[in-house]
């Protein structure tokens, strides 16, 4: 099933092959040392969510990074890990040399951002490509990412600000004048819900619109006659 599928289930009302939302909430961190892994986090200012003590055997510390909508956690009990094998653990911003400059002002040892772009995006600028890394006080690596333009169909995945909402709606608007002026009468935010959902899902614009179409048949029986 591709993630069209998954998008046009969600928008027409049915449920998808997992039946459920499925959210990445918590990654667990391998560390030798629990005081020494809550010590480092705590540096880089990331919030201290728990630090819960079960037994001398099991306890659980967890951090989120702000802004985030995923945390970590570590301590005893959680992992049967070598400490310091989790790679690779990316952290999108904005802005990678501010960030990167506000780790290294907290005592992080950060590498130079590197700039790594694949055939066929020599011309592209450095959204996605953008790159520094660094390692908990174990060798659990970090890469800052920087991510300023979305991909196609991925635009609106994060967390929206009013103007990036305000773009979204403008956008809706536009792509569901098409629809209204071919089918019968219908409570046009019906057609913006399933709009919106599919493209805060990962659909292209396309494909949003197609899937707010069969919502509004198979749903709203509101049904487009063919021309």
């Amino acid at each position: 099933m591709t993630d069209t599928d998954v998008t046009s289930e969600a928008a027409s009302g049915t449920q998808s092959a997992q039946g459920v939302d499925m959210n990445l909430e918590v990654v667990t961190l391998p560390v030798s040392d629990v005081d020494l892994a809550k010590s480092f986090y705590e540096s880089l200012g990331w919030r201290l969510d728990i630090d819960l003590v079960v037994s001398d055997d099991v306890r659980t510390v967890q951090f989120t990074p702000p802004h985030s909508q995923c945390s970590i956690q570590f301590g005893k009990g959680g992992t049967a890990a070598e400490p310091g094998s989790a790679t690779g653990l990316i952290l999108v911003v904005k802005d990678i040399d501010a960030a990167r400059d506000g780790l290294i002002g907290r005592g992080v040892d950060v590498s130079e951002v590197q700039e790594a772009r694949p055939p066929g995006f020599e011309e592209a600028g450095r959204s996605y490509f953008a790159r520094a890394s660094f390692s908990d006080p174990d060798g659990n690596g970090w890469v800052l990412q920087e991510i300023t333009t979305r991909l196609p169909g991925r635009e609106w995945r994060s967390e929206m600000d009013v103007a990036s909402l305000s773009d979204l709606l403008h956008e809706t608007s536009e792509r569901h004048g098409s629809f209204e002026a071919a089918a019968p009468p219908h409570d046009w935010w019906d057609w913006y819900a399933a709009y919106m959902d599919a493209r805060q899902s990962g659909s292209a614009p396309d494909e949003a619109s197609a899937a707010a179409d069969r919502y509004m048949a198979e749903v709203k029986n509101v049904v487009v006659p063919p021309t």
